[in-house]
């Protein structure tokens, strides 16, 4: 497996290096070329696929429940292999009829334990109303009320935590309401974690793997098989290949998508393929599943291999809205140019392409974990199986490692990496050395709370072409900022504190418009949404030429410093942007 990897490797260093030489010669001119109507980015095989051989256990897990529907709280934890269909299956039961009349919650838990996150996420989605509290005992006061009385089914998705107390802890805090019925739903891939969940009457249930038969029929789905003339000839090879997919849905989805576009000579070199190899040992781990999704990730072009390993940039089980993360694939000159096709177009055949491998995925209603997932539409946003980020990060590598010379992107949620002080280093960021920032081009700082960037925290950032401040209260953007000759992407949205200087004295909500700006003259995407008042200079706006898109909703109007007469409109800065889409 090892060497595999360094196959991989060595492949994507090749096609960084290949994306190099021709993003520098690509030119932003897509704007006049042949227009095309979108294709529909789902398909109905793939949510066929996703439940095929699971309604027996469905209808046991449903039965299990209502069983126990005397007791006050029920724990059932449900545990199984990484990519057997666990998160399915628990989305299978919260859309279920049985629980109409329950409030319901999901949340999704991951590898870092957070009892505050998990309490704060109840109350949000119990609430309608976002919870930030930082005392425990707050958050336990508030889901005393929101749980008595009350019907309410909670969907804890991927919990990894083995302590003992600290599970205690967390079902002493969703014991806390009275004369109501709560229903907690467990999923984990550790029998001994499911083991640790209290179950007074209720035994953790195993989720069996998949049949080779049920295997081999999602593969038919997902390959189209029944449309095939050379069905005789395919069956007796892909029902081989389904028998190496480990019994995981998963992998199915992923090698049938990709058999579809094959012929039967190249179904025979999947299944005599030597990645098959790694499963030999017939012991579970993660590189099995990376073996088979590698097969699928070799049938990618180049570009493709790049947007998608792109995405494991982003943290796991992160919502990612689909026209965001085009724009960025396209500000960091990841998608191929085109004479046919615009630079959105080609993004959208990706998406497409990654969706029918199942490399990414729409979340549903039930995956929604913060109080801002209010405003979303799953169908507008991406999510990524774990199994499949764990294998798109090790594609990148330390591409992605921000204490790596090497690192390319990054995403600052965790910045006690970067810094060794632990005395607010934000406060201070980048002011002793430019290094961490010489080779970034895409730098992220989403829901890091109030932020303060030094004068020249970006001075060093000569490649960077995505920037994203979205959900900081960032109080002063850096003047250095106007040095950032090659971005191309800037989100501000949901910053509600950001001025340019002390001389203005705005209210908090507004958002200063940086003279600065201006001289970003490859800007093509500005997102100001969710700002209530942006303040700027016409000029500003009217400079960014190369900007195709701009994003105020949720603004309550736009204020121009220099204007005297109120009844300029914001209108007149913009209309004269000969890209703006």
């Amino acid at each position: 497996m090892d060497n595999t990897l360094k196959t991989t490797r060595d492949e994507q260093d090749n096609i960084t290096n290949e994306h190099q030489n021709c993003s520098s010669m690509a030119k932003d001119n897509n704007s006049n070329l042949q227009q095309v109507g979108d294709i529909r980015e789902t398909t109905s095989s793939m949510k066929e696929a996703l439940i095929i051989g699971r309604t027996k256990e469905k209808q046991k897990i449903l039965s299990i429940l209502s069983e126990s529907s005397t007791q006050e709280i029920t724990f059932l934890p449900t545990y199984g292999i990484g990519g057997i269909g666990k998160t399915t299956m628990a989305q299978l039961v919260f859309n279920d009829l049985q629980f109409k009349e329950y409030s319901r919650v999901w949340t999704y838990v991951s590898q870092t334990f957070d009892m505050k996150k998990i309490g704060n996420s109840t109350i949000t989605q119990l609430s309608g109303n976002k919870s930030e509290h930082t005392d425990l005992q707050m958050i336990e006061n508030s889901l005393q009320k929101l749980l008595s009385g009350k019907r309410v089914l909670i969907i804890l998705d991927d919990l990894w935590e083995r302590q003992s107390s600290q599970l205690k802890k967390l079902e002493g805090m969703l014991k806390l309401g009275e004369g109501g019925k709560v229903v907690v739903v467990v999923t984990t891939r550790e029998e001994s974690i499911a083991q640790n969940i209290h179950t007074d009457t209720v035994e953790p249930y195993k989720l069996a793997p998949l049949t080779d038969d049920i295997c081999w029929t999602i593969i038919k789905i997902k390959s189209s098989f029944e449309s095939r003339a050379e069905r005789v000839q395919l069956e007796l090879i892909g029902k081989e290949i389904a028998k190496k997919c480990g019994v995981l849905a998963l992998v199915a989805q992923s090698i049938g998508y990709t058999l579809g576009n094959m012929e039967f000579d190249e179904w025979v070199s999947v299944n005599n393929s030597e990645i098959w190899d790694v499963l030999a040992t017939g012991e579970y781990s993660p590189d099995h599943v990376h073996a088979s999704l590698q097969l699928t990730y070799h049938r990618m072009d180049p570009y493709l291999k790049l947007c998608f390993a792109y995405c494991a940039t982003f943290p796991k089980g992160h919502w990612m809205a689909i026209e965001d993360l085009i724009y960025q694939w396209i500000a960091l000159g990841l998608v191929e140019p085109s004479r046919t096709f615009s630079n959105i177009q080609t993004g959208h055949k990706y998406i497409r392409h990654l969706f029918g491998t199942c490399f990414i995925e729409h979340p549903s209603w039930s995956q929604s974990t913060s109080f801002s997932s209010l405003f979303m539409k799953p169908d507008k946003f991406l999510i990524m199986h774990d199994l499949v980020h764990d294998f798109a990060r090790s594609v990148l590598a330390n591409e992605i490692n921000i204490e790596s010379p090497s690192c390319r992107y990054a995403w600052l949620t965790d910045h006690t990496k970067l810094f060794k002080s632990s005395m607010d280093p934000l406060a201070n960021l980048f002011k002793s050395s430019v290094d961490p920032l010489t080779k970034i081009r895409a730098l992220h700082f989403i829901d890091r709370g109030y932020l303060k960037l030094h004068a020249e925290a970006l001075s060093g950032a000569k490649c960077l072409c995505v920037l994203d401040l979205s959900r900081c209260f960032v109080q002063e953007l850096p003047d250095s900022i106007g040095q950032l000759k090659q971005l191309r992407y800037l989100d501000a949205s949901w910053n509600l504190d950001v001025t340019e200087s002390s001389e203005y004295q705005d209210p908090p909500e507004s958002i200063m418009i940086l003279k600065a700006l201006g001289s970003l003259n490859k800007l093509q995407y500005l997102n100001l949404s969710f700002r209530q008042r942006p303040i700027g200079l016409p000029e500003v706006i009217s400079k960014l030429t190369e900007l195709r898109y701009l994003n105020t909703s949720f603004c309550e109007g736009y204020y121009l410093l220099d204007i005297p007469s109120a009844n300029q409109s914001f209108i007149d800065c913009i209309g004269t942007l000969p890209n703006l889409e």
